[in-house]
């Protein structure tokens, strides 16, 4: 199970999410957000525009871990104590939250507040808060975890 922190693997994680980022800021004009990227790769798309970079987003995405499995060897192992029920409903409520909030923790955070956005220091700020009262009310008040 993963609980360590790596300094080395998050600073070329972060290098990584900024270039890729600040690229399609840079060429496409467009905010890396996957949850807006994903929801705009299903129809109705957007009027007049190409929707190819979407789908090539989407699809590196999903990709991405045969990309890790070719370089690394092997993945790193999982563990998961949680129930599938509990992440089944967890990822439904996250999902929620990403239409809800207008966009998800990468396009709020990673491009908006790079852009001194408002709305994503405010989005970003309800994040963290229910994050933390998710916790608390999980680890002491009774939820498992």
């Amino acid at each position: 199970m993963i609980t360590e922190f790596t300094p080395i693997g998050a600073a070329v994680g972060g290098a990584l999410l900024g270039l890729g980022a600040g690229g399609l800021m840079l060429t496409l004009g467009h905010i890396a957000g996957f949850s807006g990227i994903t929801e705009e790769t299903l129809p109705p798309w957007p009027e007049g525009e190409d929707n190819r970079w979407r789908l090539g987003f989407v699809l590196g995405a999903i990709l991405s871990p045969l990309v890790y499995l070719a370089a690394m060897g092997s993945y790193p192992p999982l563990e998961f104590s949680t129930p599938p029920l509990q992440l089944l409903v967890a990822g439904l409520l996250v999902g929620f939250g990403a239409a809800f909030g207008r966009g998800c923790t990468s396009g709020h955070g990673l491009c908006g507040l790079a852009r001194l956005s408002r709305r994503s220091f405010v989005a970003i700020s309800l994040f963290i808060f229910w994050g933390a009262v998710t916790v608390f009310v999980l680890r002491h008040l009774g939820g498992g975890a």
